[in-house]
C-alpha cells in the first residue's frame, strides 16, 4: 500500500509514444557536423585562438623548457596551466606535418567537444534512470521503461547542449578553456558513475579534477572536488569511502606530473613560485565580489545561455514544485551544486570575459533536461516558431550576404561590405555552395517534418533549435569562411611586415604588442620577435608607445613602416629602428 501512494505521488504522467529517442544516426552525425565545422582551413584568429595556437606552435618546436612552462615563442611569460598546450603541441608534431598545423591544434578541439557531448549525454543517462524521476507506472502498463526514459531525456540534453548559441565560436577555437570544459562534463558523469559503480566513477571524476587542474587552476579543481564529495555524500553515504579513494588516486597522481616535470627538468626556485602563483590563480581571482562581475554578469549570461537558462530554471522550479522529494533527487543535487560553484567563481574571476560562461553549459543543459517533460503545448509551440522565425531570418542574412559579396547585388548590401572589409575580394566556392545548398535543403526538410507531423515526443521542441544552431555555423563556416577569416586574421598585415623589414634586423622589440599579435606574427613571419628593449627594431601600436621607450631606454626612434590590419580601422602598428 505505502508503494502504491509513493507512485501516485510522482509527477510525470507519461506514456512510451511521448518517449520514443531520436535516431542514433541523427543526433551522431548532427554532432559531428557541429563539432567539425569551422575547424579547419583557416587562419589563427584574434585573440584567444591565436594565442593558444602560438602556445602550442612554440612547444611543438621548442625545447624542454618550454615544454615545463608553457608560453608564446619571444615572451617568456607562463600562459597558464599546460595540460591543453602539452596535448596541442603533441599534435601539432605529429599531425602538422600531415593536415597542417593549424588544422592539428584545433582537431585537438573538436574530440573535446566530442567528448564533452558524449559524457553530458551518458551522465544524463544515468541520472534519468534513476527511481526517483520515472514517470508513474500505469495500471494497464504503457510507461515507458527505465532505459527508454534515459535515452530520451539523455537525447534532450544533447540537444540543448548543442543548441546553446554562445558555444559556437568558443568550441572551435584552439582554446584551453576547451579541456577544461571537457573535465567538467566528465566529472559530472564520474560523480553520477560512483552510484552504480563507485570505484569506476570515482577514477572517472579523479582523472575529471586532473584534467580541471591542469587546464585551469587548483582552486577550481579543489572547489569541484569539495563539491563532488558534498554532493556525492547527501545521496549515498555508504559506499563514500570507496568513490573518495578512488577519486584522490588518480588525481593525486595527475597533479605530481607538472612538480615532477620541474624537478627532473632543473627548474629554478623562481620559475617555479611563477608557476605556482598561476597554478594557484592568485592573480586570477579577486579578494571579494566586485560590483562589475554582477553588472557582466546579468548582461551577458541571457544571450550566451539561450536557450539553456530558461529550460534550466524551469526545470528547477517545476521539480521543486511538484517532486515529492523537493530539491534533493540527485538529478538537481549534482549539477546543481556544481553550477553554483562554477557561478560563484566566477564573480570572483579578475578577468571579465564571456568565455568562461561556457563552463556553465554543460550541468545547465542536464538541468534543463529534466524540465522537458513538463513543458505545456504552448510553450512548445512559442519555442517552435521563434527558433523557425530566428535561424531562417539568420540564414537568409547570410545567404544574401554571401551573394551580395560575389555578384555585387543587391548594390547597397555590397558597398556596405566593402566598406567594413575594404581590400576583400570575393571568391566562389562550388565545394563551400555544395555543402551550404544541402545543410539549408535538411533544415527545410527539418522544418517540414516538425510543422506537418507535430510528433508528441518531448525532445520535438529541441529539433529546431539545435538544427537551426548547426546550420547558422555550417552557413558561417562555408559562405562567409573567407570573410570572417579576412577580418580575423593578422596574416596580411605580417607578410606587409615582414617585407618592410631590413635584411640586418638582429631582434625586434615586441614588448607593445598582445598575446594574440605576437603569436600571429611569429607564426606568419618566423622573425625574431622578443620583449627585449636591447633590439635594434620595436614595434608599437602607437607613437606615444614609441616615445616613452625612447625615453626610458635613452633610445632615438626612427619610423620606417606603419600599417594596420585592413578590417581594422582603430588598430595600428608601426615598425621603429633603433638608433644607438
Amino acid at each position: 500500500m505505502a508503494a502504491f501512494f509513493i507512485t501516485m505521488n510522482k509527477p510525470l504522467k507519461l506514456t512510451a509514444a511521448s518517449m520514443a529517442s531520436m535516431p542514433r544516426v541523427i543526433m551522431v552525425a548532427l554532432t559531428l557536423i557541429y563539432a567539425i565545422s569551422g575547424l579547419f582551413n583557416h587562419d589563427p584568429w584574434k585573440n584567444d585562438d591565436a594565442e593558444g595556437f602560438g602556445v602550442m606552435w612554440t612547444l611543438a618546436h621548442g625545447n624542454l623548457h618550454d615544454w615545463l612552462f608553457p608560453h608564446i615563442s619571444g615572451r617568456d611569460v607562463l600562459a597558464g596551466t599546460p595540460l591543453p598546450y602539452w596535448i596541442g603541441g603533441l599534435s601539432i608534431h605529429y599531425l602538422g606535418p600531415f593536415i597542417g598545423e593549424i588544422n592539428a591544434a584545433r582537431l585537438i578541439s573538436g574530440c573535446c567537444f566530442i567528448g564533452t557531448s558524449l559524457t553530458i549525454w551518458y551522465a544524463t543517462y544515468l541520472l534519468a534512470r534513476r527511481s526517483e524521476v520515472q514517470p508513474m507506472a500505469f495500471a494497464f502498463g504503457g510507461e515507458p521503461s527505465p532505459k527508454e526514459y534515459g535515452k530520451t531525456i539523455a537525447d534532450g540534453a544533447l540537444l540543448i547542449f548543442l543548441a546553446c548559441v554562445g558555444l559556437a565560436i568558443r568550441v572551435h577555437e584552439a582554446s584551453p578553456l576547451i579541456m577544461e570544459l571537457l573535465g567538467i562534463s566528465l566529472l559530472l558523469y564520474g560523480t553520477m558513475r560512483g552510484f552504480d559503480k563507485p570505484i569506476q566513477g570515482g577514477c572517472i571524476a579523479g582523472l575529471a579534477l586532473g584534467m580541471i587542474a591542469l587546464s585551469g587552476n587548483l582552486w577550481t579543481a579543489i572547489f569541484l572536488c569539495l563539491t563532488s564529495l558534498i554532493s556525492f555524500h547527501f545521496r549515498i553515504k555508504k559506499i563514500i569511502f570507496a568513490w573518495v579513494i578512488a577519486l584522490l588516486i588518480p588525481f593525486v597522481l595527475i597533479l605530481a606530473i607538472w612538480p615532477l616535470m620541474w624537478y627532473f627538468g632543473g627548474a629554478s626556485s623562481s620559475e617555479i613560485a611563477s608557476a605556482m602563483r598561476v597554478w594557484w590563480g592568485i592573480n586570477q581571482f579577486k579578494q571579494f565580489i566586485p560590483l562589475g562581475s554582477l553588472e557582466f554578469l546579468f548582461i551577458n549570461f541571457w544571450s550566451y545561455t539561450w536557450p539553456v537558462w530558461p529550460l534550466c530554471f524551469w526545470s528547477i522550479y517545476i521539480w521543486a514544485k511538484n517532486g515529492r522529494q523537493g530539491l534533493s533527487p540527485a538529478h538537481l543535487i549534482i549539477p546543481g551544486f556544481l553550477l553554483i560553484i562554477e557561478l560563484f567563481l566566477f564573480l570572483f574571476n579578475a578577468d571579465l570575459s564571456e568565455r568562461y560562461l561556457m563552463l556553465l553549459i554543460p550541468p545547465m543543459s542536464i538541468l534543463a533536461a529534466f524540465g522537458l517533460p513538463f513543458l505545456r503545448r504552448g510553450l512548445i509551440s512559442f519555442i517552435d516558431w521563434l527558433s523557425l522565425l530566428s535561424f531562417t531570418l539568420v540564414a537568409g542574412f547570410i545567404w544574401v550576404i554571401w551573394f551580395a559579396k560575389l555578384t555585387g547585388y543587391p548594390t547597397a548590401t555590397a558597398n556596405n561590405v566593402a566598406r567594413y572589409l575594404p581590400g576583400f575580394v570575393a571568391q566562389f566556392n562550388p565545394f563551400d555552395l555544395f555543402i551550404a545548398l544541402v545543410i539549408t535543403t535538411v533544415w527545410i526538410f527539418i522544418v517540414r517534418w516538425r510543422l506537418s507531423r507535430a510528433p508528441k515526443v518531448i525532445w520535438r521542441c529541441l529539433v529546431i533549435s539545435a538544427s537551426g544552431t548547426t546550420l547558422m555555423w555550417v552557413l558561417l563556416m562555408t559562405l562567409w569562411l573567407p570573410t570572417i577569416n579576412y577580418a580575423k586574421t593578422y596574416q596580411p598585415v605580417a607578410q606587409r611586415f615582414a617585407k618592410a623589414l631590413p635584411l640586418s634586423v638582429k631582434c625586434i622589440d615586441s614588448s607593445f604588442l598582445g598575446d594574440a599579435q605576437l603569436a600571429s606574427f611569429v607564426f606568419f613571419t618566423r622573425l625574431p620577435l622578443e620583449d627585449n628593449s636591447a633590439c635594434d627594431f620595436i614595434l608599437t601600436h602607437t607613437s606615444e608607445e614609441a616615445r616613452a621607450s625612447s625615453i626610458l631606454n635613452q633610445q632615438r626612434l626612427t619610423l620606417i613602416w606603419e600599417d594596420r590590419r585592413d578590417s581594422d580601422k582603430d588598430e595600428r602598428l608601426r615598425l621603429y629602428r633603433v638608433n644607438q
